[in-house]
C-alpha cells in the first residue's frame, strides 16, 4: 500500500500467528473496517517486520514453534524502537496464569480463541484509539516541554534584561546627579567668579591705601610734634582743640583702627581668594609630589589651631601613613583640600572634651576589576567630634552650605574640595559620619593623572 493509502487508513496492524487459517481470518476482518494488516507466520518474521516498519498494533499469538509469543512481546519491549507499540495477546488458552504472564511481558489485552468479530474489532479500535490519544498526548508533552524551556530562557532573557534595566537606571541616576552637580558648580562658578572680580577691586584699593594712609598719618603726627617742639606754649584755643581731642588716644586708637582696617581688608581678600578658586581652580600645571609633604606643610600652617592655648584644649593628630608613590597632581590645589578638611576637623572639635584627636591614615588601593584601571591613594581624614545627621551629610557638598555660625564660613570649603578632587583629579570624595561616632572624609585620587582629564 503506499503512502497515502497509509495516511488514510484507520491504522496498520501486524497480525503474528503459525496457523494459516487464523491468519486469512483476521486480515480479512481487519482489511473489511479499512485497516492495513501485515500478516506474519512466526517470531522472527514478526520481530524483523515491527522494526522495519512500526505498527501501530501488533496481534500476537502465543503458542508458535521456535519463538513464542512472550519471547517476541519480551523482546519488542526490550528495543527502545518498539517498546511503545501496544500487543493483543492471541491464544486459544484461557488460563489465568497465561494471561497474567502476557500481562507481565508488556501486553495491552488478551483474545481468546476461537475469535469473536465483534470482540476483536472492540478491541482493536480501543487500543488504536487509546494508541492515537497516546502519541497525541506524547506531542502535546513535547510540544509544552519545549514550550516551558522557551519560556525559562525567555525568563532568563527577562531577567538579564531587568538587571541590565536596574543598572542602566542606576547608571543614570549616578550620571544625572553627577551632571546636575557639575551644572550648579558651573553656574555659580560664573556668578562667584563676577562676586569676587567686583569685591577684588574695592578691596584691593583699600589695602593698598592703608600703608599710604599710615605714611600719611605719621608724617601727620611728625609735623605735630614738631610743632609742639617749636611752640611749647600753644594757645588757649589749640589746648582747648588738643584737650577736647585727646590727642593721646587718638593717637593710639588710630593705630588700632588701622590694624582692625588691616585684618578685616585681609579676610575679605581670604574670601575673594576662595571664591576665585571656587569659580575658577589655579592653573599651576601637574607634578609628581609626595602626598605627606603636602599634609605635613598643611598641619605646620595650622600648629596655632592645634596646640593648647588658654581654655583650648590641645587637639592631637595621629598619623598613620602608608606606603605611597609619588603622586601626579596639582599639588597646591590637594593641598587646598588638606586645610579645608582639617579645618573642618578643627571646628568640629571646638567645644569637644579632652581627648580630641584627628587621625589621618592614606594607603594604595588597586581596583580588583580586570580591566585596566588606575592605582588610586586614599586619604582618610577623621575626628572624634559630634558628628552629622544624614540629612546634613546630604548637603555638605553644595555650595555655600555650612553649619557654622554666620560670620565663621561662607560655606565654599567642601564645594572646592569637591570641584578640586573629583573634577579636576577624577578621584571621589565621600563623608562617613553620625551623631556621637565622628566623622571621616575620604578622598580618593588615582596615582597618574594626565593633563586635560576628561571624566568617563
Amino acid at each position: 500500500m503506499d503512502v497515502l493509502n497509509r495516511d488514510t487508513s484507520k491504522g496498520n496492524i501486524l497480525v503474528v500467528d503459525d496457523t494459516l487459517e487464523n491468519l486469512r481470518l483476521l486480515v480479512s476482518i481487519l482489511q473489511e473496517q479499512g485497516y492495513e494488516v501485515r500478516p506474519v507466520p512466526n517470531g522472527k518474521l514478526a520481530l524483523s517486520g515491527a522494526r522495519g516498519f512500526l505498527p501501530d498494533l501488533i496481534l500476537l499469538d502465543i503458542m508458535m514453534p521456535e519463538m513464542d509469543g512472550y519471547e517476541v512481546c519480551s523482546q519488542l519491549k526490550a528495543d527502545e524502537r518498539t517498546r511503545n507499540i501496544p500487543v493483543i495477546f492471541l491464544s486459544a488458552i484461557n488460563e489465568v496464569l497465561d494471561k497474567v504472564k502476557a500481562f507481565d511481558v508488556g501486553g495491552i489485552d488478551y483474545i481468546t480463541k476461537p475469535f469473536q468479530v465483534a470482540e476483536v474489532l472492540a478491541r482493536v479500535e480501543t487500543h488504536l484509539a487509546l494508541q492515537r490519544l497516546q502519541k497525541k498526548l506524547q506531542v502535546k508533552n513535547e510540544e509544552l516541554a519545549e514550550a516551558n524551556a522557551q519560556l525559562a530562557q525567555t525568563n532568563q532573557e527577562l531577567e538579564k534584561s531587568n538587571e541590565n534595566l536596574i543598572q542602566t537606571i542606576q547608571q543614570l541616576q549616578s550620571t544625572q546627579e553627577e551632571l546636575i552637580q557639575s551644572k550648579k558648580m558651573a553656574a555659580l562658578g560664573q556668578l562667584v567668579a563676577g562676586i569676587a572680580h567686583e569685591i577684588n577691586n574695592p578691596v584691593s584699593f583699600i589695602y593698598g591705601n592703608l600703608c599710604i594712609a599710615r605714611g600719611y598719618f605719621k608724617d601727620l603726627l611728625n609735623l605735630v610734634e614738631v610743632y609742639e617742639q617749636t611752640y611749647p606754649e600753644p594757645t588757649i584755643e589749640i589746648q582747648q582743640l588738643t584737650d577736647k581731642l585727646d590727642l593721646d588716644f587718638l593717637v593710639g586708637d588710630w593705630q588700632k583702627l588701622m590694624n582692625s582696617m588691616e585684618v578685616g581688608a585681609e579676610r575679605i581678600g581670604e574670601i575673594v581668594r576662595s571664591l576665585q578658586n571656587f569659580s575658577r581652580l589655579d592653573k599651576t600645571g601637574l607634578k609628581a609630589v609626595d602626598i605627606h609633604e603636602g599634609i605635613d606643610n598643611t598641619l605646620l600652617l595650622l600648629q596655632t589651631r592645634l596646640r593648647s592655648e588658654g581654655t583650648r584644649l590641645e587637639i592631637q593628630v595621629i598619623k598613620d601613613y602608608g606606603q605611597l608613590p609619588l603622586v601626579t597632581c596639582y599639588a597646591s590645589q590637594l593641598n587646598q583640600v588638606f586645610m579645608n578638611l582639617l579645618n573642618n576637623a578643627i571646628d568640629a572639635l571646638e567645644n569637644q572634651p579632652a581627648p580630641r584627636i584627628i587621625n589621618i591614615h592614606t594607603s594604595v588601593s588597586t581596583p580588583k576589576s580586570p580591566s585596566p584601571m588606575p592605582q588610586f591613594v586614599i586619604i582618610r581624614i577623621a575626628d572624634n567630634g559630634p558628628g552629622m545627621r544624614e540629612e546634613i551629610q546630604q548637603k555638605i557638598f553644595d555650595p555655600f552650605f555650612s553649619t557654622k555660625i554666620v560670620g565663621s564660613g561662607i560655606g565654599l570649603g567642601l564645594s572646592i574640595s569637591y570641584q578640586i578632587v573629583v573634577e579636576k583629579h577624577l578621584g571621589q570624595i565621600s563623608c562617613i559620619s553620625a551623631p556621637g561616632q565622628g566623622t571621616e572624609f575620604i578622598v580618593e585620587i588615582p596615582v597618574h593623572l594626565t593633563a586635560n582629564p576628561v571624566k568617563p
